[in-house]
């Protein structure tokens, strides 16, 4: 009788394990317009389906996720090509605010288990994206870590297991960093001192000494990856501005590379564009490290002399001002206390904000879209995600935001990227760059493809191994 309960019972399990893999690994072929480039996801059909009874829709649905899958198991992935003599589109795949927490000393069991689980959930999710549209950029729209009030050596912990687990890259690098940068018990340290001193030489030059562009850059590491891997500043990364020291800033320079720089590409033909990343926790205040906001403004007032004339795509962590009620964040700046008496020294300082100021948003809009060509700006900071305009006002040089284009003058969408944490879906933005060779100009378009929450997740890797473990059971019965 135990038998034949354990035989019933097992075969439930591996059935709903085979289900839920099923599921995880092929989500994105349910959705194939919002987990496609938008080439390669051909027309729209929600019109089509809208007078299709209910029996019809499962039909059409059921039959157009079997023909996705079968495009990935005989293709690979779901792809443009362009036409020849045509630019090649840019497909870049933004993810919002992963905020990975960290382990400790007093973590329960039951936490580490958890945490152990959200990297390769995380994972999963990049992984499932880089097979099937091979990107050309990946964007990572800051908040990487859950707390910007750790020691460099958990910092350092952190960026091997986001390295590591999530996007599956070599981390060589990074244990040559710390065997060059260490304590005596072997733990990775930053020499902030050094970066202080440097960044203070470099600002008392003039012209300031600064090399922030870049020009046709695909990958950083040619030999391992074929993208450019972007990694932005966020609040959880290196704290707003009034809390943002030169040790916040000097490891994540050592480990990540520039927080503010331009990649051009193709500046001497008919169809230039390129990408802007820009630290914008360290453009208001005020500050606790001055210099730090300073090399910022720096880096637009250089941005702006390039004259560019191609399009812009605009990377940056914190959104831009709006007017209450356009998205989930409405405006808010906090600032600590003038009698703040554990951190004296942060006396008034900035200590959050949900966006950019409208003073600032005016300003750095205007540095960097000055010549009115079409371009698309993604934040992250606001986990819900959200989309804006902003319509430009070329007389009064002024942006107001909207939920619809309104200025006859220039406007410019910014796509705040929904998380990619689990509590949120799990999402991956998609960017897709095409241009247009009957306009001579880019054209920018944005799908934003869930996953599940992460308990499906959970479930799927419970179900897989208690199934293998009742089999194995069955077997020696």
């Amino acid at each position: 009788m135990l038998k034949h309960w354990l035989k019933r019972f097992a075969y439930f399990t591996t059935v709903l394990a085979i289900v839920a893999n099923v599921y995880i690994f092929t989500y994105p072929s349910l959705f194939p317009e919002r987990c496609s480039w938008r080439c390669a996801a051909q027309r729209s059909s929600i019109d089509a389906t809208e007078s299709l009874s209910v029996f019809e829709r499962a039909q059409f649905y059921g039959q157009r996720y079997l023909r996705d899958v079968k495009d990935q198991l005989l293709r690979g992935s779901v792809d443009s090509k362009a036409e020849e003599n045509e630019p090649s589109d840019v497909h870049l795949l933004a993810l919002g605010d992963p905020q990975i927490k960290g382990i400790w000393h007093n973590t329960p069991y039951l936490s580490r288990l958890d945490i152990f689980g959200n990297d390769y959930y995380l994972g999963h999710i990049f992984s499932m994206m880089k097979k099937r549209l091979n990107p050309t950029h990946v964007a990572v729209m800051g908040d990487l870590f859950s707390s910007q009030w750790i020691g460099d050596s958990e910092f350092y912990n952190r960026t091997m297991r986001y390295t590591s687990r999530i996007f599956k890259r070599n981390t060589s690098q990074l244990e040559n960093k710390r065997k060059e940068s260490h304590d005596s018990d072997g733990q990775y340290i930053i020499k902030w001192y050094d970066f202080a001193d440097d960044l203070n030489a470099r600002l008392q030059k003039e012209p300031k000494d600064f090399d922030f562009g870049y020009e046709d850059v695909h990958s950083w590491e040619p030999a391992n990856e074929d993208y450019l891997f972007i990694n932005l500043t966020g609040n959880h990364d290196i704290g707003y501005s009034g809390d943002a020291t030169f040790q916040h800033m000097a490891r994540f320079e050592h480990l990540f590379g520039k927080d503010n720089y331009w990649v051009e590409y193709d500046r001497d033909t008919d169809h230039p564009w390129r990408i802007v990343v820009l630290n914008s926790m360290l453009l208001e205040g005020p500050p606790l490290q001055q210099q730090l906001v300073d090399r910022t403004w720096e880096f637009l007032y250089r941005l702006f002399e390039q004259r560019f004339e191609g399009s812009t795509v605009l990377l940056t962590h914190v959104p831009f001002y709006k007017k209450p009620g356009l998205c989930a964040d409405s405006e808010l700046f906090r600032y600590y206390p003038h009698d703040f008496e554990r951190e004296p020294y942060k006396k008034n300082l900035l200590r959050s904000q949900n966006h950019l100021s409208q003073e600032t948003t005016r300003r750095v809009l205007n540095l960097i879209f000055d010549n009115n060509k079409p371009g698309i700006i993604l934040t992250g900071h606001d986990h819900e995600g959200c989309e804006t305009i902003y319509n430009k006002n070329e007389k009064a040089g002024d942006w107001t935001a909207a939920k619809a284009v309104n200025s006859t003058d220039f406007y410019v969408r910014e796509i705040t990227v929904r998380s990619m944490m689990g509590e949120f879906d799990g999402n991956a933005g998609l960017v897709t760059g095409h241009f247009n060779i009957k306009t001579k100009l880019w054209e920018w378009s944005f799908t934003l493809c869930p996953f599940s929450v992460q308990h499906i997740w959970w479930f799927t890797k419970v179900t897989t191994i208690l199934s293998g473990f009742l089999l194995s059971v069955l077997v020696f019965m």
